[in-house]
């Protein structure tokens, strides 16, 4: 029983072997993400194969504006995670309450935010990306469902992220692995049985999303011998929630230009027709389960990170990032092998279509070595946020989005325009996600050996 309660805890990192911190830290961490991406995939997996290939090319065109408009969400689970690993670290149990109760209240009010803009801007912005006619209002209905619903995926990704800064990934996890069960299982009675098509599995989705959201609040609600969870806590303070939205700001810019290079190369990607939207969503599925150990390992980081600043022990910063990125450069390169191996095989899983399962494959292989490059970018980029330097990792997303990954696009396609391809050769659009990962490596290896975020770090605990 006492294991089990241990296993279901808060993780204290601030003491024993760095790496094996990390590692146990990342273990459900991971296992929930990948839970979570299940939620995209079953989608695509069922719409391919019950509505067909268009229907797989909607979904996926609406990603870039899903993941663009819920960039509010991202920036406040990244501040709140930040405060919480550090008050959590040293102890503070009264800013730790204040952090948490602001947390609650900044959600809601961004969940309104983003119902509101999303019923005015979804549609033009469809239109504005080109989207096929073929898929335009499966794209549209599917959109407006998530957002009309995105209480429940709001609530969730910003309290497992609290989960996760108070060292409990494990509770994360579990929750979500129930979320994703009904969430398979609502994707089949709504599409199989009932023929709901694209509308069916955004239902699906918002359902399992607000069930994962109700068991997050109850486990937080549990948490009383760490911080207390009262009415006053939720009332809006400058200093915790302008602290989480100076800490969360630059990480949801970071998200939001990531989101709006999407949305540029999607339109590029509209341009070479409905095949290859299709065999960049199948890509992209793939490319969501290859990055999870990435981001896994990124969002550890900052919980170790943070947790040890606030505890004032840099040395063991220093020690963790060096251990911690040598696990996740390992654990991307095997991942690299097994995708360039078997990949053909992965891509069969999303279409019967031979064609479409070759130009996925293709496709697949000009990205595969990136993965280890972001293996680097997310690591150091997680010490640095967790040290409270979040502005660096924007700078460098800001660089390798709008600098380098769309004027390479755009130029690639350009320069390879013929009578077989007026608009260019579609290898354009994966041959810039590389250039962008690589060059995003180095400027994070360069910036975290300069050391501003060391400096701030130390700064902040003397």
């Amino acid at each position: 029983m006492e294991k089990f309660k241990k296993l279901f805890g808060a993780v204290d990192m601030t003491v024993g072997e760095p790496w094996k911190q990390i590692v146990l830290f990342t273990i459900p961490m991971l296992l929930g993400n990948i839970a979570q991406q299940l939620y995209n995939t079953v989608d695509s997996i069922v719409v391919g194969h019950y509505v067909g290939d268009n229907a797989l090319a909607a979904v996926g065109s609406a990603g870039p504006i899903l993941n663009l408009l819920l960039v509010l969400f991202m920036g406040i689970s990244m501040g709140a995670s930040i405060m919480v690993a550090q008050y959590f670290g040293a102890k503070q149990r009264e800013e730790l309450s204040y952090t948490i109760g602001n947390c609650i209240t900044l959600t809601a009010i961004s969940v309104g935010i983003v119902m509101v803009v999303a019923v005015i801007v979804v549609r033009p912005l469809l239109e504005m990306l080109k989207t096929p006619d073929s898929i335009i209002g499966w794209c549209e209905s599917y959109l407006l469902i998530l957002f009309l619903g995105s209480i429940g995926s709001a609530y969730y990704n910003i309290l497992s992220g609290v989960l996760r800064g108070l060292g409990d990934a494990m509770s994360a996890l579990v929750y979500l692995l129930v979320a994703t069960a009904i969430n398979i299982v609502l994707d089949l009675v709504f599409v199989a049985k009932l023929g709901m098509g694209v509308s069916g599995v955004a239902w699906a989705t918002i359902i399992a999303q607000a069930v994962s959201a109700i068991l997050c609040f109850r486990r937080l609600a549990k948490l009383t011998d760490m911080f207390d969870l009262q009415p006053k806590y939720l009332k809006l303070s400058r200093k915790y929630a302008g602290s989480m939205i100076f800490l969360g700001l630059p990480s949801g810019l970071t998200q939001a230009i990531f989101s709006m290079a999407m949305v540029v190369v999607q339109s590029l990607t509209n341009s070479f027709g409905e095949a290859f939207i299709a065999a960049n969503v199948i890509v992209m599925r793939v490319d969501g389960f290859a990055m999870l150990p990435n981001f896994s390992f990124g969002t550890a980081m900052t919980t170790y990170a943070g947790q040890n600043v606030g505890a004032k022990d840099m040395n063991r910063v220093m020690k963790g990032a060096k251990q911690g990125t040598a696990i996740a450069v390992l654990t991307s390169t095997v991942l690299t092998g097994i995708i360039l191996l078997f990949g053909k095989g992965l891509m069969g899983i999303f279409s019967d279509t031979t064609e479409l399962v070759d130009l996925s494959y293709q496709m697949m292989c000009i990205i595969a070595v990136g993965y280890i490059a972001m293996a680097v970018t997310q690591s150091l980029s997680g010490v640095m946020r967790g040290a409270g330097d979040t502005l660096i990792p924007m700078i460098i997303s800001l660089v390798t989005t709008i600098a380098i990954r769309v004027p390479v696009a755009y130029g690639i396609a350009y320069a390879t325009r013929s009578a077989q391809f007026p608009n260019g050769r579609q290898e354009c659009v994966f041959i810039s996600l590389l250039c962008s990962w690589v060059m995003g490596a180095l400027l994070t290896v360069l910036f975290y050996k300069i050391g501003i975020w060391k400096r701030m770090a130390i700064k902040k605990i003397q």
